[in-house]
């Protein structure tokens, strides 16, 4: 390959993960050609938490004055169908004050460090990858004008989602890596307040097996996601979304607020309905094609490290490729190895943090709701702070993680982090 200077990198996918990868390898001397299936950037998304690990990584990519934490201070409320409601807790309240945004902010945010010089060709999509030694040839299909070229890389990163078309190329099916939790989301952004709340205010209604979230913003419209148990995955698929989910909540009446948010369900523009699945590999890069993100990990909403995690592996990538020049297996082998043990834990995480947003019975949630009241002695506390652990996320997801492992020794593996 040579120098970084020459190197030219493919990046496939204009996530959050694949727009911040292509900032940083071009900050880093690669000649990086962005590709996305879709016609034009996305617009839109739903809730994200940024975490402390993932502000830093922001700001070390230059794009934290681009974003804000929209979290309202308006106190969020836990319902019932019934119309009962209590004071809740908030995303916003959770352990290491994440920031509360949208998917849509990072990726603009990303896309405003990204430099003019970096190519982006949209309705593009690799249809084979080869690779020797020296490159990797990738087949690549415009799909507006249905023609093929096939370009030569030193380094691709598959950035392209949970379902990556790079992975599935390069690494096997689809079935070899995902690992279903058995639960289903539907996540979209709701137009105006729904009926029972107050502007800027969210709300829980949480049963076994199924809940309901608001997440208010300060000055945004809201978000809200739906997620029920499922023990049939692909049968989720054979009807529409509103169906499936009024079927999951049924079949007692759904109430004011569930009802309401049902409705807009229907009719909304853009909605993200999919099975909750892990992605599991062994290695995630073979050769010089590199998966990242989702297309390598998926932590799940559930653990709360998603964009974080992305921003965070983006960051170190370039930092690992600066580290060792002209070597590209080994910048690849020092990034996973550094980067392993943290979304290794994100993964882990997620089956315990799973409870925070759908709770498998009833005692699971009386303890959610006394948590507010133990934690006003001194021993309940100390307990509250185990049970959402409090530690783990200090060491974790608020780490500065990149900073930590770029300032070691370059061979040195970090498994903890700072505060």
């Amino acid at each position: 390959m040579g120098e970084n200077e020459s190197g030219r990198v493919l990046v496939v996918g204009m996530g959050v993960s694949g727009i911040a990868t292509a900032a940083r390898l071009r900050r880093a001397g690669w000649r990086p050609v962005l590709i996305e299936k879709a016609p034009r950037r996305r617009s839109g998304g739903y809730f994200v938490a940024l975490f402390g690990a993932g502000q830093a990584a922001a700001k070390r990519l230059g794009m934290v004055d681009a974003i804000h934490d929209r979290a309202s201070m308006t106190r969020g409320l836990d319902l019932d169908r019934a119309g009962s409601s209590r004071p809740g807790m908030s995303y916003a309240d959770m352990p290491g004050k994440p920031w509360l945004m949208l998917r849509s902010d990072v990726e603009k945010a990303a896309f405003s460090v990204l430099p003019d010089d970096v190519e982006i060709r949209y309705s593009t999509v690799p249809t084979a990858i080869e690779q020797d030694a020296d490159g990797v040839d990738v087949t690549l299909l415009d799909t507006a004008s249905d023609t093929t070229t096939t370009e030569r890389f030193d380094l691709v990163v598959g950035a392209d989602g949970l379902r990556s078309t790079v992975r599935s190329l390069v690494f096997g099916p689809h079935e070899k890596y995902l690992r279903r939790m058995n639960y289903m989301v539907a996540a979209f952004q709701y137009t105006g307040t729904p009926a029972g709340l107050a502007p800027g205010q969210g709300a829980t209604l949480l049963e076994p097996d199924r809940s309901l979230w608001v997440f208010a913003f300060s000055d945004h419209d809201p978000t809200v996601m739906l997620t029920y148990r499922t023990d049939d995955v692909d049968a989720e698929f054979t009807r529409s979304p509103a169906e499936r989910v009024r079927a999951a909540f049924g079949p007692k009446p759904l109430g004011n607020v569930l009802g309401d948010v049902i409705d807009a369900l229907e009719s909304a523009d853009d909605v993200l309905f999919d099975s909750v699945e892990q992605v599991r590999l062994d290695s995630w890069h073979r050769g010089r094609v590199v998966l990242m993100g989702d297309a390598a990990w998926c932590v799940t909403l559930y653990a709360g490290m998603g964009v974080s995690s992305g921003l965070t592996g983006a960051d170190l990538l370039g930092g690992m490729l600066e580290r060792h020049p002209g070597d590209v297996g080994a910048a690849l082998s020092a990034w996973e190895r550094a980067l392993r043990p943290y979304v290794g834990h994100y993964q882990d995480g997620a089956f315990a943090d799973r409870r925070i947003f759908v709770a498998d019975n009833r005692a699971q949630l009386l303890l959610r709701r006394t948590m507010p009241l133990l934690s006003r002695f001194k021993a309940g506390k100390r307990l509250a702070d185990r049970i959402m652990r409090l530690e783990e996320i200090a060491v974790y997801k608020n780490a500065d993680i990149v900073g930590a492992l770029l300032t070691g020794p370059p061979e040195r593996t970090i498994v903890g982090g700072t505060a």
